[in-house]
């Protein structure tokens, strides 16, 4: 067995900014070069951020990148690290690729490449494109057809980017054939809830399909509506944990691998057609030793913890990474704005969260004192500026009743939010819930407006969970909890009419959200959803409020996506559309 020490480098890249995550590679090179790593690794398409999306159409971008690529790998030699392989991901084309219809063009790869002594001495491209869930791979890129093995010190290493290890066949089998020592994958695999389960037994199926080690590097941080929650493994052959980094923590996993001597240099063509490209950096193998660097196996977050840290990490990277620095929120004394409140308190800091009270004549007291309470228990700036004078002068102008008088309430709160915004330069915040989004209990153009939605995808009845669980954080560590008992405890409320309340136009959060799982994240029918015990009459009356609204979701903001099936690229669905669950077309 020979040792090779290996760095994975857990993190955050900007889509677009190359210089910026170039710079990121350098300094963490240096890092684990300090370290005594051997191999070095970042995560995929480090150097241009991910997902890059229409970008990698533009033949423009495809060359900045491949541009900086190898400026890079003359960087780090020029700093003295070019001696240590660093594996990085990037955007490049393929120079094999013939036009042809149904091809992206200009053939772009979501690639790795390897830089040693100044030079990229290989590059390889994706195998296996995903095309589900928020992946258009396909519409991108075109795939690689190699298996790219490394020789470090006598050890041959297979190389693979994140769908390789999530899709049967192709580099994981031809890894086995041929026999090479370990398996480094680079992956920017977004967080979902639950996933972390998952992830781990796939990496412990593939590494006993590979018969080697496998070392699974993932990346952090966010990028729009998707955030990345790191949670790097490395397991040997037999699937055993060797080492697991934190979740959505930066970071560098340095660990001493004992792994078989190489063969043969492997050649030809093996599983699935790939054709094995093989590079020798070092042939001898390391004086022997035993390991000095073990792997730690950081402890996993409890469900509410993680899916709470998530909604952080995704607000806060939006924020920073778009160049804002302050958000605006309307606080209305209900959960959802002060579960929003202390994200934003959180993510951003209380000095640079803003809230607003915007009480009508539908306002309840405790509206008010409700949203001065969080503001005290958070520290965020609350100002308070009524909207009875300006919902008195609109009717005085044209008369309204009923629904549309009610939202004409909430069109106000939006303009003065927007309009706050525009005076004073922070971005607001939305606070609408994916269960209200779901059905369309909220108002366009007022409970809509803003530039992100950090609950977007959370149930209401999660809300609640969250909420419970930030303040119970908060008390274990001897703070004061942000969410007011108040806010958590009295019926959900929109406050457009007197004495209104959620149940007057909604079934119970609970049955609610129980229905909305099954057909929005699991696209079950509605006789299937019927059959799991729901009273036909809810079932049927929450699917049409659900049909019926997708016009209002697509002028919703983006947020933070933590489920398998969020509103946006998980669920495209047309708004024209006369299909109902009934089996029939809607009159």
């Amino acid at each position: 067995m020979h040792r090779l020490r290996i760095a994975l480098n857990q993190i955050d890249s900007t889509v677009g900014d190359l210089e910026g995550n170039a710079d990121a590679v350098l300094r963490w090179t240096r890092h684990s070069v300090e370290q005594g790593a051997h191999l070095v690794a970042f995560p995929e398409m480090m150097l241009t951020g991910y997902p890059v999306e229409d970008l990698a159409l533009r033949s423009s971008f495809v060359e900045a990148s491949r541009d900086a690529l190898r400026t890079l790998a003359r960087r780090l030699d020029g700093e003295g690290l070019g001696g240590v392989p660093v594996v990085v991901g990037y955007l490049d084309r393929s120079e094999q690729a013939q036009p042809r219809y149904g091809q992206p063009a200009g053939a772009p790869q979501n690639a790795g490449a390897v830089l040693h002594g100044g030079e990229v001495v290989l590059t390889y491209a994706k195998h296996h494109l995903p095309n589900y869930g928020v992946f258009d791979e396909f519409r991108y890129f075109v795939p690689g057809e190699t298996l790219p093995v490394l020789r470090v010190h006598g050890v041959d290493v297979a190389l693979a980017i994140c769908e390789d290890l999530w899709q049967d066949g192709g580099r994981v089998p031809a890894t086995r054939t041929a026999g090479a020592g370990l398996l480094l994958s680079i992956n920017a695999s977004p967080y979902e809830r639950e996933k972390d389960d998952t992830r781990l037994e796939l990496v412990r199926k593939r590494a006993q399909e590979a018969g080697c080690t496998i070392a699974y590097l993932a990346t952090v941080g966010g990028q729009d509506e998707l955030v990345f929650d790191g949670d790097s493994i490395v397991v040997d052959a037999d699937g055993r944990v060797l080492a697991r980094a934190p979740q959505f923590e930066e970071g560098c996993v340095v660990l001493d691998l004992e792994l078989p001597a190489a063969g043969d240099v492997p050649a030809g063509t093996v599983d699935d057609g790939l054709r094995v490209e093989h590079r020798t950096l070092s042939a001898e193998p390391l004086p022997a030793a035993a390991p000095e660097v073990t792997g730690e196996e950081a402890p996993r977050m409890e469900d509410p913890e993680e899916v709470y840290t998530a909604l952080v990490t995704g607000l806060r990277a939006y924020v920073r990474k778009n160049g804002f620095r302050s958000v605006l929120i309307g606080l209305s004394g209900g959960i959802d704005s002060a579960l929003t409140a202390a994200l934003a308190c959180d993510a951003l800091g209380a000095e640079n969260v803003y809230g607003v009270a915007m009480p009508s004549r539908y306002s309840s007291a405790h509206s008010l004192s409700d949203a001065e309470d969080l503001a005290r228990r958070t520290g965020l700036d609350l100002r308070t500026v009524p909207i009875a004078p300006m919902f008195d002068a609109y009717l005085a102008t044209v008369e309204l009743t009923g629904l549309a008088e009610e939202n004409l309430q909430s069109r106000l709160r939006g303009t003065l939010l927007m309009g706050l915004s525009n005076q004073e330069g922070h971005i607001v915040l939305a606070p609408g819930n994916k269960s209200e989004l779901a059905v369309g209990y909220s108002t366009l153009y007022g409970d809509s407006v803003g530039a992100y939605g950090p609950i977007k995808d959370v149930y209401k009845s999660t809300v609640f969970a969250l909420a419970r669980w930030r303040n119970r954080a908060a008390e274990a560590a001897g703070r004061t909890p942000p969410i007011p008992e108040n806010s958590l405890s009295k019926p959900p409320s929109a406050e457009l009419r007197p004495d209104q309340v959620d149940t007057d136009s909604l079934p119970d959060y609970e049955v609610l959200d129980g229905i909305l799982a099954l057909y929005v994240d699991q696209d079950r029918g509605r006789a299937e959803i019927i059959a799991q015990g729901f009273d036909e009459e809810t079932v049927t009356r929450v699917l049409r409020m659900t049909d019926t609204a997708e016009y209002k979701r697509r002028q919703y903001p983006p947020g933070t996506k933590i489920s398998a099936k969020g509103f946006g690229k998980d669920r495209r669905l047309p708004v024209t559309n006369r299909w109902r669950e009934t089996g029939t077309t809607a009159s």
